[in-house]
């Protein structure tokens, strides 16, 4: 047996990612990506002017595992401000490499071996490996179009007393749906029944949009002691680059999170961190105005798309919508559509089956929107007979 055939199969049997594969092709094609969930902008410029001046005239060491203390109170205070709920910044907030760590941090804090753990597909691609990495054993439950929204009966066929935890995304990527209260307290009853944690994936928190409201899962009563709450600056300011992550939990859950944090990256770069803490600062008009030109965004590709015969689904958040193909009588599935358009009409989109390891949906495909004016209208003029010339 050679060295290479024994490695660890969690990771070594994983097949490139969707978003590097369909990014790869929007290169290889020449095409435009709509496919991965990144703004065409630098971002905020006074956000960057913050972190510049940090780097030239703050401190550039180790700064504290935790995050600097700037950005742990900032984190306290915003939370404290948009959803009243009330943080110690030194003993319930740290800050991450990213909201993939923050994610990590979490499971790997949470999950030992047989622990089962429930997630709703469409699930996000990092949080399996990360779950069976631990030992744990994913229990799936299949959401559907066009609502995707929860209910008694798929709690009830996966929680049971081997349930350790549950992994929520909310808003949720691809299906942009914004969860209302009455399904995070079905979900919070489930979680007090059979002690389980929630790890909460919220990175989309602040982009919602119309009336839709976000709700932390942890702010539900009787979840406050038992949820790992994860956000993500990249997100919020259009600066996924940065990858700058928070967790935010009651001291005995963060304490063993924070263990895992520091033998994975260990700490993140101060510069950043000082300029997300001013960003965190910043009014509440930029955040609102930062949803109403993605909210222009959205509504200029769902008008752009449906002209051209597609049936898009609401987008409640994210940066992103969805088109149900299944009304339009393709011959095809959303995989073989998106491989289609990134040749034959040099756009990128990614298919949602690729966000289900178990009897997926194969209909519907996910456009970001968070792009210029420009962007969106060139690729809709390149779609524009990319329905009529596939219908049966």
């Amino acid at each position: 047996m050679s060295k290479s055939s024994s490695l660890n199969t969690v990771f070594a049997d994983l097949p490139v990612t969707i978003f590097e594969a369909m990014s790869q092709a929007a290169r290889d094609n020449n095409a435009i990506n709509l496919g991965q969930g990144f703004p065409d902008d630098p971002g905020p410029e006074d956000i960057r002017r913050a972190a510049a001046d940090a780097s030239l005239n703050g401190y550039n060491q180790y700064p504290s595992m935790m995050g600097i203390p700037e950005l742990r109170q900032a984190i306290a205070t915003h939370y404290g401000h948009w959803h009243g709920l009330k943080l110690d910044p030194m003993s319930e907030v740290m800050v991450t490499s990213g909201g993939t760590e923050a994610l990590t941090s979490a499971i790997l804090a949470v999950v030992q071996p047989g622990d089962e753990v429930v997630c709703f597909q469409p699930v996000y691609d990092s949080y399996l490996p990360i779950i069976r990495q631990a030992g744990g054993i994913p229990r799936l439950v299949r959401l559907e179009p066009p609502h995707w929204r929860l209910n008694e009966d798929m709690l009830k066929s996966v929680f049971n007393s081997k349930t350790k935890a549950v992994l929520f995304n909310n808003p949720l990527n691809p299906s942009a749906v914004v969860y209302p209260r009455e399904d995070l307290e079905l979900l919070a009853r489930y979680c007090q029944e059979f002690d389980v944690i929630a790890i909460t994936d919220e990175v989309w928190e602040h982009v919602t949009f119309d009336e839709h409201k976000h709700i932390p899962l942890i702010t539900i009563p009787g979840m406050r002691e038992r949820t790992i709450k994860v956000g993500s600056a990249g997100k919020i300011f259009s600066l996924t680059g940065w990858k700058i992550g928070f967790v935010c939990a009651a001291p005995p859950l963060l304490r063993v999170a924070a263990k895992v944090h520091q033998f994975l990256t260990f700490t993140t770069a101060p510069n950043l961190q000082a300029a997300v803490a001013y960003g965190l600062g910043k009014p509440d008009e930029y955040f609102l105005s930062m949803r109403k030109d993605l909210t222009r965004s959205r509504d200029r590709l769902t008008m752009g798309l449906e002209s051209l015969g597609f049936p898009v689904l609401k987008s409640q958040g994210t940066y992103f919508l969805t088109v149900d193909l299944s009304p339009l009588g393709l011959n095809e599935s959303d995989t073989e559509f998106c491989w289609r358009i990134v040749k034959d009409y040099k756009v990128a989109a990614i298919p949602v089956s690729a966000f289900y390891e178990q009897d997926p949906v194969t209909s519907v495909v996910r456009f970001c929107f968070a792009k210029k004016d420009q962007t969106l209208d060139t690729a809709l003029e390149r779609l524009s007979d990319a329905v009529r010339g596939r219908k049966r």
